[in-house]
């Protein structure tokens, strides 16, 4: 078991991968700790510099970043993980700061924190700054959560994060995923705020702002469907019953004046729109029976996973 592991997905990142992994040979404890490369069908020259630079490479040839963040968690041990982009848009200087937080203090997750920063000021890309502001503003609001940075990629987690979390995302919403399942799962969060710099020139990004975006937003409104089901549902039955009711009044006026019941098409309508909205309450009631079933046996499973952690530790 490593004692710390930078993990860094690689997508033709050959400009910045060797002061990437420079800077943060320096920055981490050389006993027991290594940087892990893992090349994503690059066509350039990442793996070739990386190897070269001291890291271990290795290959996942799923394509996306999400799949690159399974293979890592999947085959790798530590005690502490560090996850980084290869674009050298984070300062390896916040790590140890991040690492201590997670060894000394037992956090789950550490989100190095752009937006509280210098990312306004720095990013280029038109329409991030939105994005990243809207994300993290609906998954708080959703959520009941105050994550300074959603999608940021420079995180630190522990071995119980990394062990237990079950990564469904292939691509970019894999930062969106992660927090929320912290937050969701009642995992002990804490914020850095780190100095995020631009890509350097020649070095392009492969986010796209709406495609990319819109799969985000997709991933938010399904992970809040699956873990708060109730609040869901909750939505649908209100909404179905206060347009049950705006047609209701009408007929329920002239009932009342005359005696008469002249729209009997839309009572009928009135009367299936409330049903819809009871059906849909108690769907909402039995899922959430599950999903704290569900979070009765994460928290057993916890106890599995720190098991063997200590195993690991100890040998």
């Amino acid at each position: 078991m490593d004692k710390v592991a930078v993990l860094i997905p690689c997508y033709n990142e050959a400009k910045t991968i060797r002061k990437v992994i420079e800077d943060f040979s320096k920055v981490i404890p050389e006993k027991g700790s290594a940087i892990y490369v893992y090349d994503n069908n690059s066509t350039d020259d990442t793996a070739k510099i990386a190897a070269d630079a001291g890291a271990i490479v290795r290959k996942e040839y799923q394509q996306g970043k999400g799949n690159v963040i399974r293979r890592m968690f999947r085959e790798i041990d530590a005690e502490c993980y560090i996850m980084v982009d290869g674009d050298d848009t984070y300062p390896a200087e916040c790590a140890p700061e991040m690492i201590q937080k997670v060894l000394d203090r037992k956090v789950d997750m550490v989100v190095g924190d752009r937006l509280s920063s210098t990312y306004f000021t720095e990013n280029k890309r038109p329409f991030h700054n939105f994005g990243n502001s809207l994300v993290r503003k609906s998954i708080n609001v959703l959520f009941k959560s105050d994550i300074k940075d959603i999608m940021t990629g420079y995180r630190a987690f522990s071995y119980q994060f990394v062990k237990s979390f079950p990564v469904l995302s292939h691509g970019f919403e894999i930062e969106t995923e992660m927090s929320i399942h912290a937050i969701d799962k009642n995992m002990l969060l804490d914020n850095v705020i780190i100095d995020y710099r631009d890509r350097p020139e020649g070095s392009e990004s492969k986010l796209n702002t709406y495609s990319d975006g819109f799969k985000v937003l997709r991933t938010i409104l399904k992970l809040f469907r699956n873990y708060k089901p109730l609040a869901f549902f909750n939505i649908f039955s209100v909404l179905l019953l206060i347009l049950a009711f705006i047609f209701f009044i009408p007929i329920l006026v002239t009932f009342i004046q005359t005696g008469l019941v002249p729209n009997f098409p839309t009572l009928i309508v009135c009367g299936f729109a409330v049903m819809a909205a009871i059906l849909s309450f108690f769907s909402g009631l039995i899922l959430q029976t599950m999903v704290q079933k569900n979070r009765q046996d994460f928290e057993m499973q916890l106890i599995q996973i720190e098991e063997r952690y200590k195993s690991l530790a100890d040998k």
